[in-house]
Parts: C-alpha cells; structure tokens; sequence
C-alpha cells in the first residue's frame, strides 16, 4: 500500500507542472502489438510485475477483452518515468485495432497530444494503420512510430541484417509518405518520422526490448548486436541492456510535445471560438487558474460511483464540490470525485489542474464529446467526427416483460457510453433498434447489457442501414399547410462530393462563424449567395433560404427546419435517412396572424414540399459497402476470389508478397453477413482477413425495388412505391 501511496503523491505532483507532462495514445492495426506494448510501459514503470508484462493484458481488463484477445474498450492509465534525472508523467490510452471499435480511437485523439503509432515489421501498414494515423493528423496529435515484432523478420523470414535494415527503411518511407498525404502543412513543419533524429524505434513487445538511436547512443549496442542477440534467441540479454519501456517513454518525453507547446496549435483545431478572448487563452496556455474547459472522450460506468467521465481538461482546475455547467443543458452539475485511472483502478486526488487527462464523477448532463464549464455560454468544442458510420442494425427486445423498463435506461446508458452506437424506437412496431459499426460490435454491446447491465434480452437477424439521396434536380414544388393560408416552394438538387466532405470531416456547422463557414463552402466551388444563405445542416444534407424580404419567415424559419430535419432522418421512399442533398427554399407566402402559421400548418408543410421534390429528383438508396482486405496463400486464392465476387463484391487491388496473395476487396454489407464463416471454409481456414468502412454507393437499379419494397415491409408501410402526388394531395 505504501508503493501505491508513493505513486499517487509523485504523479500529484507532477500534475501541476505542464513542462512535465505528456498525454499520449497508442494505435495500430489489430494484432500489431499495442496492448502488450502497454503492458510493458507499465511494468517499466513499476506498476505491475515486469515478468507479466506482455501476457498480463493489463489495460484490456474486460472479460470479453481478454477471451477474444482484442481490445475493445480504450483504457487509460498514469505512469511516471524518469529521463534524464526528472521525471515526467505520463498519461496513456491504449486504443482498439479492430475497425468496429474505431470509434474509440478517434475520441482519445481528442484526448492527447501525441501518438505512438504500432505497425508490425512483418505486415507492414495495414489499412486501420492509415484510418487511426488520418485521425491523430486530422486532431493535429504529433506521430512517433514504434516498429514491433522485428524478432519475427529475423528468426521467421531469415533475412540478413543488411536486408532487415532495407526492409525497415522502406517501411518508415511508407508512414512518411501517408503523414505527407494526409497533412502536407505539419509534414513541412517537421512531423515526419526519422530513425537517425530518435522518432523511430525499432523492438519486440513481447520480449520487452526496444532499440532507437538515442538509445544505441546511450547503451552502445548496435543494430548488428541486435540482429546476432535475435539470432541467438537471447531476448533475455536483450531486454535487460535495451528495456522498452525506456527506449519508447524516452522518445516520448524527447520528441511528443507537453500540454502547452500542444494546446498552442491544437485549440484552433478543435474549436471555433474567439482565440483572443480571456477563456481562448486560457486555453491556449493550459492556465490553471483560469475558467474549466473540459472535453469528455470516454463515460463508463463504477457500480460505487455511477457515471464517470473521462476527457482532457484544457483549461482550469477539477476539484470537489465544484459546480459546472454542460454544453446543451441548462442545468448545473456537482463534481462529486476526480481521479485518474491506473489502468482498470481509479484512484481519487484532490485536484487536477488543465494539461492532464481527468476522470470525474457527477456530471450526470454529459455525453460523450460535451463540453463541460464553468463558463456560461461558453461555445462548445467541435463535435467528435467519426470515420466510419453505424452500417448494420439490430432490433433489441427484454425477454421478459418485467425488464422492460430497465431496458429502456439500460440502452440510454450504453448509447451514452459508445456514441457510435445509435439507439431509435420504432414508433410503429415498439421495438429498440440498435444500429453499429458492424456484426461483432453490435454482438459485444448485446453481451454487455446481458451481463453487466443484467438485462436478458433477445435480439433480431441484423439488418442493413441504407440511405436515401437523389439523382438530378427538380423544379420547385409548392406545400401547402392544412389550412392553406401557407405556402413554400422548395427544389431539391444532389449536394456535390467536396460539399458532403466537408460537412462529414466537421470542417464547417453551423456554430461556426458565418463568414468562416462561407469562404470555405466558396473556396470548393459553392455559389456565394448561396453559401452566405445557409440556413441549417442536418447529417450531410443542407437547407438554403434564398428568399428575399418575404415579412414573418424569419420567425417562422425554426419550423420550416424542423419539417426538413423529419425527412432527412427518414426519406419518403424507405424511412431511411437521407444523404448529400442540397434543398432550396425559393419564394413562400405565409399568413400575417401568427396563429395561423404555428407548427402544426408549417411543419407539414416544408416536410410534404421536401418529400414530394425527393421523390422527383429520383430518389435512390444508398448501399454501405465495407473494404475487405484478404491474405491468403496463393493455392488457396481462387475460393477467396469466388467467395468475395459471390457476395458481388468488387476486386479493387491483387498483390503477391512471397506465397502470400493480399486481396483488396469492396463488398455491400447486406451481402456480409455470415462471411467469416463461409471465408474460412472456401480457403480451409488459411485466410487471414479484416475490414473498414468504405462508404456509400447507389444501390444497382436492378435489386432496387426490391430492395425498398422488403424494407417498406419491414417497418410496416404500404407495399407500393410512394410518388410524388401522394406527399401533394392536400
């Protein structure tokens, strides 16, 4: 007990000196290695045993985590390590690799400053290694690259130390040149990876050895001795002269920037307010004393404490008692605890000033991605975009009629804790529906609520989400409200890619400034009466008023949004939401007695003229496909190939490494389901494979009636395709 209160009383000290300080995420493919690195950063810095590290699994503590041997959750954890006679803290968040948890990864960027990207020597950059890199490079997080498994080159491939170093090199080009791709302006300014400057290093997790140049600097080993050490098979030696954990936490104390240097650039970032005002500062300077500014990454749930929060204070100081405000409730809350997290174990502190990563209890109001203050009006951070979307469905009932209640606060709950997981009612069936990143993300959710939340529940087949959009433009259609004394005239035309992307990548909201938000809609090709006329954004569709002096439309403009909003969450033809559509208010014509244009008159109204324009402009669905990656020997190719086009799946890439065919691969996810099965059977289990999200496609003409007409069953709507007359008939 005496070690751990130590512990305690060095990180509280560290924790109010910034310079000090590194917070600090660890990500990769799956299965490069993260969590065994973690592991033994860990023991390195003595808390736990060096002789488990590497098999304890210590960050991934959940049962589900430590049976199916992958990380699901991102874990958190404060360490002390001493370079050059101080010491620092630091605070690290293990991540998943597997991309149905890839939301995690993108809320801990939000969290830290620094990565340190895992890629493992043999495999090289595999896809999810290119997603989480776009994501630090998108928060602004600084790169360091951490090459794992180099024993494996050595003793499985039986390449010579001069090929070894060829291979390495060539690797480091490849992180190079996707850093460069991804952000050109931080590539300029220095953010590339470089064995001789010390922001590479080279080791094996599972051996607990890490070699870079500092470090061969300091213990004068060299990458010969490491080659004939790995030759040798005496790790043993290996780890005692070259610990990991001191190769990696050196080069991240050398190379990742502190709270300060890191607050300096990444708060433009992440949010849109005044930089010069007095809580802009405080921000920009990790001032301690200055108005909280707290962004929440994580909330999970302590069977003692409730609900705790997890997220990066930018500004200001948590302590007990203190009373805050959340960003979308009016309601203050009470901090009740802070703490920070030793892995699965939180332990309480008394305070915990800007630059640390907290975990507080008591902000019952906050969600995943809230801005928590104390500052009243403050402008909220940017919302967490996420790369991929929830692509698969399932419907959720309690077993038993007793737990119904239950359940509906159980799946508030876990929608809170994972924000990738969309939780809806059916309104016209009764049933919970759950929509995820995929199969076996939806399978562990399910799980947890049976066994943590104790809800038995049975859940339906998975359906496919799809999305409405449409083909062309149409010419503006009248809706008239049901008393007739409102009318408004809408089109409806495709919204282009550059438009969509920006709105997806979370360049532009509407909680940005108006004139910021119309340069960069100009800047990729918008008309400027049209960008300055923006009036609303809903998922990736957006609503213009290009009306002129038309008296009472200002008041009545929150209405005629929320008739908008309604179609965009389901489209007239499946229910399903829409996507990338531009609508266009041209003219109206409204009643001069308020009373006459309330809700119920012009909500129907915009809503029916939006349907009926949709539906004109040949309203499609939207299929979301999933890149598969394929590695298979090569005899065994061909039942890969049949499976994939099977599934119509499009082959996009072959390559051969050795016997090794890597496959690139585009398929629906309606036609994914039960795929791992069917893989392992068409290539005799031999295939190693793994996905991500590949966006969305119009769904081929000929299934499509189909298609919609099974889904209109499905949610209980008429069998016949809807046209336009039937959203007109007033």
């Amino acid at each position: 007990m005496g070690r751990r209160k130590k512990m305690v009383e060095r990180v509280t000290t560290l924790m109010t000196d910034p310079e000090r300080i590194r917070n600090i995420g660890i990500v990769a493919h799956i299965d490069h290695g993260k969590t065994t690195l973690s592991d033994n950063l860990l023991g390195g810095a003595g808390m736990i045993s060096k002789e488990l590290a590497g098999r304890q699994l210590f960050m991934d503590s959940d049962e589900e985590e430590q049976q199916r041997g992958i990380t699901i959750d991102s874990s958190n954890v404060s360490m002390v390590h001493t370079y050059k006679d101080e010491d620092y803290l630091i605070n690290l968040i293990d991540t998943p690799g597997h991309v149905d948890f890839g939301g995690d990864v993108t809320r801990a960027m939000r969290a830290v400053d620094g990565a340190v990207v895992v890629v493992d020597a043999v495999e090289g950059t595999m896809p999810q290694t290119e997603t989480v890199l776009r994501q630090a490079l998108r928060e602004h997080v600084k790169p360091v690259l951490f090459i794992n498994k180099v024993d494996r080159l050595i003793n499985e491939l039986q390449v010579d130390s001069q090929e070894m170093q060829v291979r390495l090199g060539k690797l480091i080009d490849h992180v190079n040149k996707l850093i460069k791709s991804m952000n050109e302006e931080k590539f300029k300014a220095g953010w590339r990876v470089d064995a001789a400057n010390g922001t590479v290093a080279f080791g094996s997790a599972l051996y607990n050895w890490a070699i870079s140049v500092p470090m061969m600097q300091k213990t004068g080993i060299s990458f010969k001795d490491v080659y004939d050490y790995c030759k040798a098979e005496d790790m043993k030696a290996l780890a005692e002269n070259c610990p990991l954990h001191e190769a990696v936490l050196d080069m991240v104390i050398r190379y990742l920037p502190n709270p300060i240097e890191a607050q300096k650039d990444r708060v433009k970032v992440i949010w849109h307010g005044d930089e010069t005002s007095e809580i802009g500062q405080s921000m920009t300077h990790a001032n301690a004393d200055g108005d909280l500014a707290f962004m929440v990454t994580d909330i999970s749930m302590d069977p003692h404490a409730g609900e705790v929060a997890t997220g990066r204070l930018f500004s200001g100081s948590f302590y007990r008692g203190l009373e805050v405000y959340t960003s979308g409730t009016a309601k203050k809350s009470r901090v009740q605890q802070v703490g920070i997290f030793m892995g699965p174990e939180r332990l309480e502190v008394e305070k915990i000033p800007a630059g640390n990563i907290a975990a507080v209890t008591g902000l019952k109001e906050a969600f995943v991605g809230s801005t928590v203050t104390t500052l009243e009006g403050m402008i909220p951070f940017e919302s967490i975009r996420h790369v991929s979307e929830p692509v698969v469905t399932v419907a959720v009932e309690a077993k038993h009629t007793k737990d119904l209640p239950k359940l509906v606060e159980v799946l508030r709950q876990v929608a809170k804790e994972d924000p990738t997981l969309q939780i809806t009612l059916d309104e016209e069936t009764g049933e919970h529906l759950m929509a995820g990143m995929g199969e076996l993300h939806l399978e562990v959710i399910a799980h947890r609520i049976e066994r943590d939340k104790n809800v038995e529940i049975t859940t339906s087949q998975p359906i496919v989400v799809y999305r409405e959009t449409i083909k062309k433009k149409t010419e503006p259609v009248e809706g008239k409200s049901p008393n007739r004394h409102n009318r408004f005239y809408i089109y409806v035309e495709p919204l282009d890619d550059a438009t969509v992307e920006l709105i997806k990548s979370g360049e532009i909201s509407m909680r940005m400034p108006e004139l910021e938000r119309r340069e960069k809609l100009m800047a990729v090709g918008m008309d400027k009466d049209e960008a300055k006329k923006i009036a609303g954004i809903y998922g990736s569709n957006i609503f213009i008023d290009m009306t002129k002096g038309i008296q009472y439309l200002n008041e009545t403009m929150e209405l005629v949004l929320d008739g908008f909003e309604e179609v965009m969450k389901a489209g007239p033809l499946s229910r399903e939401p829409v996507a990338n559509v531009k609508c266009v208010l041209v003219d109206a014509k409204l009643h001069e007695d308020a009373i006459h244009r309330g809700p119920a008159q012009v909500i129907p109204a915009s809503r029916q003229a939006i349907q009926a324009s949709l539906l004109l402009a040949e309203d499609s669905l939207l299929e979301p496909y999933q890149k598969v990656f394929v590695q298979v020997p090569q005899l065994n190719m061909g039942g890969a190939t049949k499976e994939l086009q099977g599934r119509r799946g499009l082959i996009m890439n072959m390559t051969t490494e050795g016997d090794l065919a890597i496959i690139e691969s585009r398929v629906p996810v309606a036609e994914l389901f039960g795929f791992a099965g069917e893989i392992r059977s068409a290539t005799e289990g031999r295939a190693m494979w793994s996905t991500e999200f590949g966006g969305f496609e119009i769904v081929p003409t000929n299934i499509m009636t189909e298609i919609v007409a099974q889904i209109r069953e499905r949610k209980g709507l008429k069998k016949e395709l809807p046209k336009p007359t039937d959203f007109l008939g007033m």
